[in-house]
Order: structure tokens, then C-alpha cells, then sequence
């Protein structure tokens, strides 16, 4: 008898994550989810995530709003999936009970039908409450285990009897739950570890408990995991479309019901539809940025395990700050972040954590500086880690964030917290003057100063579009002057045309004139004392500045701040003195090396 399986079309929120970074405008793809709807799809990933934050920080969109049109798109039937990150939700901070509570409830007045909850670390305290207000929104609550391969040579977690035990965690906490998922979001786990795994929990699991199985392609074994789940005895699996599909992403709907062909199993699907449907996909795309590294294998992912939304977006990361040529060093040091770190499994938020230490461990000198999240990971400030992470690591973290090991719980930490929770996002609210709405407190709840600059209209377009050069055009014989300049070893892209210049697309008014040669530049005088310069240590973007010309800085104050790898760095003062020169405004991407500002 062929059994048919369920699949979740993942293009439209994971795929875009493990892809383009999820930075992915709305009416983009709308054509495609309608030409994916008409292919008889009816089960979608349609946000959360990292299409939570993304649409505010670099696609000048509300998520909310997206998730209406995704509804409005599919019709009511269709089941619309979202993802959760536990007591963090759609960010890589945890956050408070009501901010959790406020999620659900959000989510179900825009649209959504379920929502897959996972906690990184398989700390079970971390779903409890957070299933809970799933369920009570009204929305169907996925339960998940999340998995992955520990580098080789490790051993204590992360095996078929280490899920079973999370999973017993579950039933004894007594979460609600609609169906479970097996998460594999770095592709790493090996089929006959997928395949036992889902065995054990059939045997465990009430009678006709729905199973879902998710990996994605990164490390060329998702279709041989899939098949294993299949034989365990999973429901369903998670697919994608392309062009956001294979590679990073989830294996391909096609590539999938081809390796069915022959067996008892079976998609419930019109592949000439599905096919159409990609066809219709690919335009959609086709003026995006497709990383090279987003349509194949990484063979050296089981000593680094690294999700494919994590790998693509940190590597644009790494394009954009000029730093591309470490990426083979951070991916190396990563293995020994995981070792050290407790073996949190690499998946939003951990991931980043992991990349974040692992960027620091090339850019600084391996443990020279603790990245604040990983920090408070080991430390444990996210929960309780799957074994103790390196005593000598831990001692680091305390020291550099001036912190105390903690076994209390996220969600208690952070209801004690003042600068969490519906009252503190009220506060800053008012404060910009900006409407008070339950969206709007979750935004700023969820983004911060990006969520604040969002809703003032601030934000900036961060969407990674190729330029008519890019694609092989032949540029226009007429039309603005264009420049490659580079300045203390950075690059810009200028184009001048009259009393206007875009600097890397950034739009500046300016004045050109001939310089007088009767009034030459001013020459400092020799009792002028020498300023200190202080000069940025990584590349990133200046997130505020904290003081200006004529402050007095004490030694070790912050100048200002740059956010880097979505770490917030301060840089210090490194003398007491006034401040002679900012050199540098908010907003500006720097390069490491670049000068920042002079202290006198």
C-alpha cells in the first residue's frame, strides 16, 4: 500500500532565509506563492524567523502586514506555518512571558495557522510557557527536538538516546502539542541517527501522534534523512522550490517526488503544476543576488555545523563589510566554539552565537574576546546547555561581561528585567511619540532601535538586488560619472552627476568649487598637542554615536557603537581627554582599520 506524505513548502520563509539573507520584498514574490497555490500546495512557511526581523531591518516592510497578504494570497484553507525560537521568539534575545503571550496572539489575528516552537539548547523550561500561549491563541502548536551531528570526536549529547530524553522532557512537562518535529537545520545529522531517532519516538509517542521531519541540503545528505525519517515513520517532511531550494535550503518538491518514484511512498502533488510554479518562482528572482555558496554542498559542514540561513546570511555579511576572504578561518574556528560551548545545537539563535565567537576567535586571537551572546549562553543566561561548556570558556565569559554564572530561568530573568516586557516597549513608544498598538510594542519589543527607525521611517533598503553591470549589461553611454574610490584601504562606489553624489547609493548634496590659492589649509601649530586616533578593530556599521567634539571621555567610556555580525560592539575611549573629532556618523559602514575618532 503507498503511503502519501504531507510536505510543508518552505520557499517562501526558510528558503528566502537560507538564500537571500530573508531580505526578500512582498510584492516580489506574491506571483510565485500564487503560481505555488494554484500547483494544489496548501501547507506554507509564510514567517517568523528570520522573516520576523529582517522585513524591518533591511526591507523597509511590517511583517504583520506581510503575513496578511500571505493569507489573503492562499485563501483561508491553507495551513500557514510560522517559526519560533522559544522563550526568544522571532529574535536571537529572549524575552519576557507577555512579550511571549503577545506573540501568539499576533500571529493568529494575522493569519497564521500553527506555529513550530523550538528551543536551541533543548532546555524543555524553554517551551513550556511558550506552548502554552500557542495553544491558548487558538493557533495548533509543532512541538520540536531540535538536532544535529557533533563535530567528530565529540561525544555526550546528540544522539538517538540524548532526543529521546528531550522528548520525554516534553510529555512530562505536560506542553501541549499538535504534532512533533525532529529540526535538523544544519543538514548534519546522519540518516541511521534520523532514522532511529523518529523510531524511538513512535514507540514513545501516543498512537497517531503526527511527526515532522526538517533538514535542509547543506551537507548532501537531506533526501537519504528524509527517506530514513519516511521509514521511522514520519508524516511529513519540509521541501522547497527553486530557485530556493537544494544547496543551503531544503531539498527540491521534484527532486524529492523523483527519489520517491519506485517505493511506497509518495507526494501529493501535480509535478507539471510544481514545475510551472518553479518556472514562475525563478522570474520573481531573478533580479536577486544568488550567493554562489547558497546552491551547493559544504563538505566541511560536519566538523562546523552551520543552518543554511545562518551560513548565507553571515557570509552576505562578511561581503558586505569587505571581509569575504576569512570566511574559510571563522567556519574552522566554529569547531572549536561548538566544542567549548556546551553543544547547544547550532540553530538560530545558538548559530549565530557560535559564528559570532568563532568571528571574534579569527578577528581578535582565539578567546581574546567572549561575543556578549555567547557569553551569556555559556554562562547561562538562554538556559541550561546540553552539557557543561568549558569550565576555562565559562571563567572568560564572567570576567569580560562582568557576570555571574546563573541557573534561573530565561523567562524569570527576564520578568524581573525593567528593560523588557510590554511596559518598557510602551515607554519607548512614548517617548518617540509614536502610536501605541500591540504590533507596535512587539516591534520595538522584538527590534529594538531598527524596530524604532522602522516606525518613525527611518529604516534603510538592504536588499541585495544585481545592478545591470552585474548581470553583463553593457553600461549606458550616457549618464552620471562613476567611481571606484578607495580611502584608507576601503572602497566606495561614487557616481556624480551635478550638485549631487551617491556613495554606495547613498544620495549627498554637495558643493564643488576651485580651491583659492590665496588661502591655503591651515597648518596645525606645534603646541597643538597630538591627538590619539582611534581606529575601528572590525568592519560594521556605526549604530550611534555617543559623544561629540568638545565632550570630556573618560578612559575606557564608549565613543560610540558599531553593530558587526548582529553584535552590538562598543568601541572605547582608550584615553581620558575632550573629544577633538567624530570621524564617523550613524549609519556609516566602516572598514576595519578606519579611523572612528580623535581623542585630545
Amino acid at each position: 500500500m503507498t503511503k502519501r506524505i504531507d510536505f510543508m513548502c518552505t520557499a517562501f520563509r526558510d528558503g528566502f532565509q537560507s538564500v537571500y539573507g530573508a531580505r526578500v520584498l512582498t510584492p516580489d514574490f506574491l506571483p510565485a506563492l500564487e503560481a505555488a497555490r494554484d500547483a494544489g500546495i496548501t501547507y506554507f512557511e509564510a514567517g517568523g524567523g528570520a522573516r520576523f526581523q529582517s522585513l524591518y531591518f533591511y526591507c523597509q516592510e511590517d511583517a504583520f502586514d506581510m503575513m496578511d497578504a500571505f493569507r489573503a494570497t492562499v485563501g483561508p484553507e491553507a495551513n500557514l506555518q510560522t517559526l519560533s525560537r522559544g522563550v526568544n521568539v522571532v529574535g536571537l534575545e529572549s524575552q519576557s512571558s507577555d512579550i511571549v503571550r503577545l506573540h501568539a496572539q499576533l500571529f493568529k489575528k494575522h493569519g497564521m495557522t500553527t506555529i513550530r516552537n523550538f528551543d536551541a539548547l533543548n532546555d524543555v523550561q524553554n517551551l513550556v510557557h511558550s506552548g502554552r500561549c500557542i495553544v491558548e491563541a487558538g493557533l495548533k502548536h509543532q512541538v520540536v527536538v531540535t538536532m544535529m551531528e557533533l563535530p567528530p570526536g565529540c561525544t555526550g549529547a546528540h544522539d538517538a538516546a540524548f532526543y529521546e530524553r528531550v522528548l520525554r522532557g516534553i510529555l512530562d512537562a505536560d506542553i501541549p502539542y499538535d504534532s512533533v518535529c525532529f529540526k535538523d537545520a544544519s543538514g548534519t545529522a546522519v540518516p541511521s541517527k534520523v532514522h532511529e531517532t523518529i523510531k524511538r519516538a513512535r514507540k514513545l509517542l501516543p498512537t497517531g501522534t503526527y511527526i515532522h521531519f526538517h533538514t535542509h541540503e547543506t551537507a548532501g545528505v537531506s533526501v537519504q534523512a528524509n527517506m530514513a525519517a519516511l521509514e521511522a515513520g514520519a508524516d511529513a517532511i519540509d521541501l522547497s522550490l527553486a530557485p530556493c531550494s537544494g544547496g543551503t535550503c531544503q531539498p527540491d518538491v521534484l527532486v524529492m517526488w523523483h527519489a520517491l518514484r519506485g517505493t511506497n511512498y509518495e507526494l501529493d502533488v501535480d509535478v507539471d503544476k510544481v514545475r510551472a510554479a518553479e518556472e514562475v518562482f525563478k522570474d520573481c528572482m531573478k533580479e536577486y543576488f544568488l550567493p554562489p555558496e547558497a546552491v551547493a554542498v559544504e563538505p566541511l559542514i560536519p566538523w562546523s555545523p552551520m543552518p543554511g540561513g545562518a551560513l548565507t546570511a553571515n557570509t552576505q555579511m562578511l561581503r558586505d563589510n569587505g571581509i569575504m576572504d576569512r570566511y574559510p578561518e571563522i567556519i574552522r574556528a566554529m569547531s572549536d566554539v561548538v566544542r567549548r560551548g556546551g553543544y547547544g545545537t547550532s540553530v538560530t539563535p545558538v548559530s549565530q552565537f557560535y559564528f559570532q565567537q568563532a568571528f571574534n576567535n579569527v578577528m581578535f586571537g582565539p578567546w581574546e574576546k567572549i561575543a556578549e551572546p555567547y557569553g551569556k549562553m555559556v554562562l547561562g543566561y538562554f538556559g541550561k546547555t546540553p552539557v557543561p561548556p568549558d569550565p576555562e570558556v565559562v571563567a572568560l565569559a564572567a570576567k569580560q561581561l562582568e557576570l555571574e554564572p546563573t541557573t534561573r530561568p530565561p523567562l524569570e530573568l527576564n520578568d524581573a528585567d525593567p528593560q523588557k516586557g510590554v511596559e518598557a516597549a510602551r515607554a519607548i513608544l512614548k517617548e518617540h511619540a509614536l502610536p501605541e498598538t500591540d504590533e507596535n510594542l512587539f516591534i520595538v519589543a522584538t527590534c529594538k532601535d531598527k524596530g524604532v527607525a522602522f516606525l518613525k521611517g527611518e529604516a534603510t533598503l538592504g536588499v541585495r538586488k544585481q545592478s545591470a553591470a552585474a548581470c553583463g549589461d553593457s553600461p549606458p553611454a550616457t549618464g552620471p560619472a562613476a567611481y571606484t574610490v578607495t580611502i584608507e584601504g576601503n572602497r566606495y562606489q561614487v557616481q556624480v552627476e551635478g550638485d549631487k553624489v551617491l556613495v554606495d547609493g547613498k544620495p549627498y548634496e554637495i558643493t564643488a568649487q576651485a580651491a583659492d590659492a590665496a588661502s591655503p589649509a591651515p597648518v596645525p601649530t606645534a603646541s597643538a598637542a597630538p591627538a590619539t586616533e582611534v581606529h575601528a578593530q572590525m568592519p560594521g556599521v556605526v549604530l550611534r554615536t555617543n559623544v561629540q567634539p568638545g565632550d570630556r571621555i573618560a578612559e575606557g567610556a564608549a565613543l560610540l557603537v558599531l553593530e558587526a555580525m548582529k553584535m552590538e560592539v562598543t568601541v572605547p575611549s582608550p584615553a581620558s581627554g575632550t573629544v577633538a573629532e567624530v570621524c564617523v556618523s550613524k549609519g556609516q559602514q566602516i572598514a576595519s582599520g578606519q579611523l572612528l575618532a580623535k581623542i585630545r
